[in-house]
């Protein structure tokens, strides 16, 4: 069964590892995912966009799907089914269908409503051992139609959100989901060292991992990174590998059209994106 995500960052922040949320959109993706965590030991967050969601007929054939893939498959490893950048709303649904984790983006709010907000949520999903993330400062690029500059969080404005009880922290710190611009600045770790100053200890979070380097995701993790996020590699790795093959008419052999042959390149490519990944989190033989 699917677990919070609490624990597990407790021991990654404790251990200066990181934990990997890969965002699903299909029984292929989380298969593939699930593969690579089991066969490096690690520990392994499913995340799930409100977009995503939807796309898969809605909150509760997720948790089902992913209940029984770890019973079918075999799964040990500990793996939370993680809300991404949920809204006020979405995060109720989420609860109500079984999820064990929840973020709920409120950096669009001001930071009142964001704190009155995050607090009733706290409260609602702590009583039902469930682990919530919270956001300051909006995370740039696009996601799920939501457009964010790269904003870097107020570290007042974090620990204001951090005392109401969550269990991690997304502070934007200049980064920016999708791809990186050629003009982008880079992480600011000034920010993230003010905001640590201020949080103290709770585990932090850095979405948009794809496209920053190597060194940066290090650093960050060592200044208490203990969660990072994964979408767009993913996307592309599947999109590049499906679209080679179908190119190559490789899905008119035999009898037919066979999507379980068509999707096989893009799942080979995207297990091969997260065992590049789990190792640079270092979390691998972590679970």
């Amino acid at each position: 069964m699917v677990i919070s995500a609490k624990e597990m960052l407790q021991q990654a922040r404790a251990g200066k590892y990181a934990v990997a949320q890969m965002n699903i959109n299909n029984l292929e993706w989380t298969k593939a995912i699930l593969t690579v965590a089991q066969e490096l030991n690690s520990p392994m967050i499913l995340g799930v966009s409100e977009g995503a969601g939807k796309y898969m007929t809605g909150y509760k054939t997720v948790v089902a799907m992913t209940n029984a893939m770890l019973e079918e498959m075999g799964i040990t490893v500990p793996v939370a089914l993680h809300l991404d950048h949920g809204s006020y709303e979405h995060c109720y649904k989420c609860i109500d269908a079984g999820f064990m984790s929840v973020m709920f983006d409120g950096s669009h709010y001001p930071i009142d409503e964001n704190v009155a907000k995050t607090r009733e949520l706290v409260e609602v999903c702590h009583a039902k051992g469930i682990s919530i993330e919270a956001e300051v400062g909006s995370i740039g690029g696009e996601e799920d139609g939501v457009v964010g500059m790269g904003e870097c969080a107020d570290p007042d404005e974090c620990k204001r959100i951090t005392d109401l009880g969550i269990d991690f922290l997304a502070a934007g710190i200049g980064n920016i989901h999708g791809k990186y611009p050629a003009n982008w600045k880079g992480l600011s770790f000034e920010t993230l060292e003010a905001v640590k100053a201020k949080v103290g200890d709770i585990p932090l979070v850095l979405h948009g991992g794809t496209g920053i380097p190597e060194d940066m995701i290090k650093k960050a993790i060592s200044l208490g990174v203990a969660k990072i996020n994964v979408n767009t590699e993913n996307q592309l790795a599947f999109a590049a590998a499906t679209r080679k093959y179908i190119e190559a008419g490789k899905d008119l052999e035999g009898k037919g059209f066979d999507p379980r042959k068509l999707l096989a390149p893009g799942v080979e490519a995207i297990k091969d994106v997260v065992r590049t990944k789990l190792e640079l989190f270092g979390s691998v033989g972590k679970a």
